[in-house]
């Protein structure tokens, strides 16, 4: 075969078949074929798509480009969640086990936030000794001792797509629907998964700008997995608002292990991460309906067992497990400073982009992927669209390490806020289930 008439076919908007997708995918991975037609390529599903039948194949070869992680030895159903990122977005600290004490096996494997959107393993590192980076025998021993475990990619997991995604972020091509598809699925399938949960965003502080463009997204991720053979369900939830009362990783780990003890929790975060595992436990046949696998999570969080488990966990992956039962001991800023509602009303927006760059300019995120986090600073406290707020009241306390980056992040909050004179109606947290 040769690539540039492959290239041109897929330019022209023609199909490509199943050995013309591998053979420029497997080449790309070994160097065969080099950065320029890569990128040629990439522009050119960019501009003409791919049919699923195509996403499929493309997922399919990126996924066994490298080692698969064998979970043969897991005799649990495995299931995952998988998340396309937002400002506060928790969830998997929670749902992870929350589904393993309902006997579900969960082999998550985490990505690192970059600009504004936070990471799972960020989050977790936050935990004073938490080890992400778990070979793949330590994360199946893990698995097998309480159920879950968290870690990031490997070297040897789909490096296609690790290759892929460095060409298409400096080419103009990272928002393409089958890359991206192909992108996710590849890692998530590469777990061993026998089924996977997705919570696809929309909104200022997501990757999809429209419900439309999320709704396409969902769409692909659940065709290409039953294409796989795998249980699919998609959730598409609002992230023009934070999700919780906190964004930022130390503060994030404190408000989750609230959650998990049944403390006060923010009704959004709750409503979506209860969705999500209960889809979850579905799948997995723990329960019949999403109503009965919402009632057994109910009973495990009120029995304690949810936060004991994350605290097993956690000790299995090297933490200092007293930073979890005494949260003072997580990472803190040495400045806090709340932002007072300017006047009296309720509030009609608290932008989700606003809110993030906040956290990133304070440090709390990364503008380059060597960047060092500082775990402890973000915001707390946020009041939500449709609260009823009073002038002076705290809408926002900024955790800061530096007066000029409290400055930074101040300017971006004063534009986070609308406050309305007449009452406003709390958005929906979940707005669409996707199953095909």
């Amino acid at each position: 075969m040769v690539p540039q008439w492959i290239i041109e076919k897929k330019r022209d908007g023609h199909v490509l078949s199943a050995e013309e997708i591998r053979f420029f995918i497997n080449g790309y991975t070994k160097g065969t074929i080099p950065d320029y037609q890569m990128s040629a390529m990439a522009m050119a599903i960019f501009l003409k798509g791919m049919t699923p039948e195509e996403t499929a194949v493309l997922t399919d070869t990126m996924m066994h480009s490298g080692a698969m992680v064998d979970t043969s030895s897991i005799k649990l159903p495995k299931v995952d969640k998988h998340s396309t990122g937002g400002i506060g977005d928790k969830v998997s600290l929670i749902l992870a086990p929350l589904a393993a004490c309902a006997g579900l096996a969960v082999p998550m494997i985490s990505g690192r936030g970059l600009g504004i959107t936070g990471g799972t393993l960020d989050k977790l590192e936050s935990i004073p000794g938490f080890n992400v980076n778990l070979s793949e025998k330590q994360f199946i021993e893990t698995i097998h001792k309480c159920g879950f475990s968290m870690i990031g990619q490997t070297g040897e997991i789909a490096p296609a797509d690790k290759k892929l995604y460095a060409l298409r972020d400096v080419t103009g091509t990272v928002a393409s629907i089958p890359l991206i598809t192909a992108s996710i699925m590849c890692k998530k399938m590469a777990e061993g998964i026998d089924s996977l949960v997705l919570d696809v965003k929309w909104g200022t502080g997501a990757f999809m700008r429209t419900i439309e463009d999320a709704t396409a997204l969902a769409q692909s991720m659940v065709r290409v997995g039953k294409a796989m053979n795998k249980g699919m369900v998609a959730l598409l939830t609002d992230m023009n608002q934070p999700l919780g009362r906190t964004a930022g990783n130390a503060l994030e780990i404190i408000e989750s292990m609230e959650c998990l003890q049944g403390k006060f929790a923010d009704e959004d975060l709750m409503n979506i991460t209860m969705a999500l595992t209960a889809e979850m436990l579905v799948l997995g046949k723990k329960a019949a309906t999403v109503e009965e696998a919402t009632g057994i999570l109910k009973k495990i969080i009120a029995s304690g067992a949810a936060f004991a488990k994350f605290k097993e966990m956690a000790a299995l992956h090297g933490a200092d497990v007293s930073a979890l039962d005494d949260l003072s001991k997580l990472p803190k800023a040495s400045i806090v400073k709340p932002y007072p509602a300017p006047a009296a009303g309720f509030l009609a927006k608290v932008d989700a982009e606003s809110i993030g760059r906040a956290v990133l300019v304070l440090g709390g995120g990364r503008q380059k992927t060597d960047d060092q986090i500082d775990y402890g600073v973000g915001t707390s406290g946020l009041a939500k669209i449709g609260d009823k707020v009073a002038q002076g009241q705290p809408l926002v306390t900024l955790h800061a390490n530096s007066e000029e980056k409290l400055a930074q992040a101040m300017a971006y909050v004063e534009k986070a806020f609308e406050i309305a004179a007449a009452p406003v109606a709390a958005p929906k947290p979940i707005v669409a289930r996707i199953t095909g």
